[in-house]
């Protein structure tokens, strides 16, 4: 047994990382995925003039453009085929997790449907990116022609055809390419790559900043400090999105075969902190984008009438920075925090479940008590997640009207960069144990045979 373990402790170094050749395998497919988007981050759309539209560009990036060329990698800014990066596939996700929750065909399809049922689900959500991709690439040729005159260099009907097709296969390609990442790579490859297109602008982030401190648009101890807070900000992010609350459970005892006791464990179930993860934040954004977007292409105020009215309302309170604009932000997290929680949790169906099991909750009646129970647990975390969620999405809002620091830190982006690591080195880590598990059975196979 002593040999066993020193075995099983020796696997442990690099050398067992080293013998994983699966692991090696799925790393190196992962690399070679996040290049292969790189590059096409850098193939720009037909029909585009680079210099026209780096000059527009230039004059919006601090608003709605600037906050999609940072989902998209810079693919904005570029205008490259992956413009509209994984935004289509991610808002057909959440659609259809939606109506996976309200609709009950689908909903049976979910729960009962099994790997046949997902399958349909997932080939669902693909026949609905290509639609909502078509009309936001629709929607950003007629926006390239109109808004941005010059940045195309022959409008017709022949851009817009292209220009459609080459956006929707972009998406599809990246959809396609983060399927392969989640299959023969390592960690889930939409989170992946929406990863590596922010990290991809943080070096020109921080050159910006750096600009500012040199040109004395920002005071050099607001750049000192800005980095111990940076590491405070992180080092908070990642507690929270770890932190759980364990509600306990027990087994009773049974009696097997007339003279033997099982059962009688202790064991716990968690309930994490941030439930929602990234969602409420992204259905904020894109609800907050609708009042950007329709300032921006109406071009300001224009002329009179309630049309113009409603326009310069928008464009005088919606904006960042503004205290409409982030107490609007607030809420709707809020909203969607608990909105998406009681689809994801229902403490009922987990009472029921736990009732059939045999387990309880201790000092709670099994059934209702206990679902009301972990009801009441379950709000105030969310309460709690969903003031976290605010705390870290307003942050960027406030370096931006406080300190004049015109860097997305905080926000979703913070979240994803926190959150897809620790997912990445979880699964990397589980590769790690299965293989050592795998190294420590077949040697005590050969052990027993030698026997």
């Amino acid at each position: 047994m002593s040999s066993a373990v020193e075995q099983f402790t020796s696997n442990l170094n690099m050398g067992s990382f080293r013998k994983a050749e699966e692991l090696k395998q799925r790393l190196w497919f992962t690399l070679f995925a996040i290049f292969i988007y790189r590059v096409g981050t850098y193939i720009p759309l037909p029909g585009i003039d680079k210099a026209t539209w780096t000059k527009v560009f230039g004059g919006q990036e601090g608003g709605m453009l600037g906050m999609l060329n940072m989902f998209a990698g810079g693919a904005v800014e570029r205008m490259s085929i992956f413009a509209l990066a994984l935004i289509p596939y991610i808002s057909a996700s959440i659609i259809m997790q939606l109506l996976s929750s309200m609709i009950p065909a689908l909903e049976a399809l979910k729960k009962e449907g099994g790997e046949s049922g997902r399958k349909r689900l997932n080939q669902y959500t693909r026949y609905l990116t290509i639609i909502i991709a078509g009309f936001q690439a629709l929607g950003l040729a007629i926006s390239l022609e109109g808004v941005t005159a010059g940045a195309v260099i022959e409008s017709g009907i022949f851009f817009r055809i292209t220009t459609i097709i080459t956006i929707v296969g972009g998406t599809m390609f990246l959809m396609w390419l983060g399927e392969q990442i989640t299959s023969r790579g390592v960690g889930n490859g939409t989170s992946i790559i929406i990863f590596a297109g922010i990290v991809a602008g943080i070096p020109q982030a921080l050159a910006a900043t750096l600009d500012m401190g040199r040109e004395g648009a920002v005071s050099n101890a607001v750049l000192l400090a800005l980095v111990p807070f940076i590491l405070c900000v992180i080092a908070f992010v990642v507690f929270m999105e770890r932190a759980q609350r364990r509600v306990p459970v027990q087994y009773p005892k049974r009696m097997v075969g007339g003279n033997r006791m099982t059962g009688g464990e202790n064991s716990h179930m968690p309930l994490k902190l941030n439930t929602t993860g990234v969602i409420p934040p992204i259905f904020a954004s894109s609800l907050l984008m609708l009042p950007m977007t329709i300032t921006g292409f109406s071009g300001g105020t224009t002329g009179d009438g309630p049309w113009s009215s409603f326009i310069d309302f928008l464009s005088r309170y919606f904006h960042h920075g503004h205290p409409v604009y982030m107490i609007s932000y607030a809420l709707l997290i809020v909203f969607f925090s608990f909105f998406y929680t009681a689809l994801m949790f229902n403490p009922d169906d987990v009472a029921e479940n736990l009732r059939k099991s045999g387990g309880f909750v201790p000092g709670t009646r099994p059934g209702k008590a206990t679902g009301d129970y972990l009801d009441k647990i379950l709000t105030r975390l969310t309460l709690i997640g969903a003031l976290y969620l605010v705390a870290v999405c307003l942050l960027p809002e406030l370096l931006r009207s406080q300190f004049g620091l015109s860097v997305f830190f905080g926000g979703t982006s913070l979240l994803i960069c926190v959150s897809v690591p620790m997912d990445t080195v979880a699964q990397i880590n589980s590769h790690l144990l299965a293989h050592q598990y795998e190294g420590l059975i077949k040697k005590q196979k050969l052990r027993g045979s030698r026997r």
